[in-house]
């Protein structure tokens, strides 16, 4: 039997999906500011080391975040610029929404 290529759009889905966790969206905002440690994330995200080393490796699965280990401190940053052109992208589409509600709120209490 040929091997089946994954299509892209099942690749693509699997990126979003795994982007869809607030606290991941969060970590890469962290992110943008520069390199952290697991430690600070952990801290920032007011999470237990479980639940943010699950959600780093989430994120080192899609290749969004590199790691780099110095004595027993372990170090996260984004492999890839994009992901915060990615997260400005939501952000504009967001805001563009909402001005669109904000017109029409503004029309229906005008009438």
């Amino acid at each position: 039997m040929p091997f089946a290529a994954t299509p892209l759009y099942v690749t693509k889905a699997a990126l979003f999906r795994t982007l869809g966790h607030p606290a991941r969206v969060r970590i890469l905002e962290l992110l943008r500011d520069g390199e952290h440690s697991v430690g600070a994330l952990q801290e920032a995200l007011d999470l237990d080391s479980g639940g943010t080393s699950q959600h780093l490796a989430a994120l080192r699965r899609i290749g969004v975040v590199g790691s780099r280990r110095e004595g027993t401190s372990v170090y996260y940053s984004a492999s890839d610029p994009q992901v915060f052109e990615l997260l400005d992208v939501g952000r504009a589409l967001i805001a563009r929404s909402l001005q669109e509600q904000q017109e029409l709120l503004e029309e229906l209490t005008a009438e």
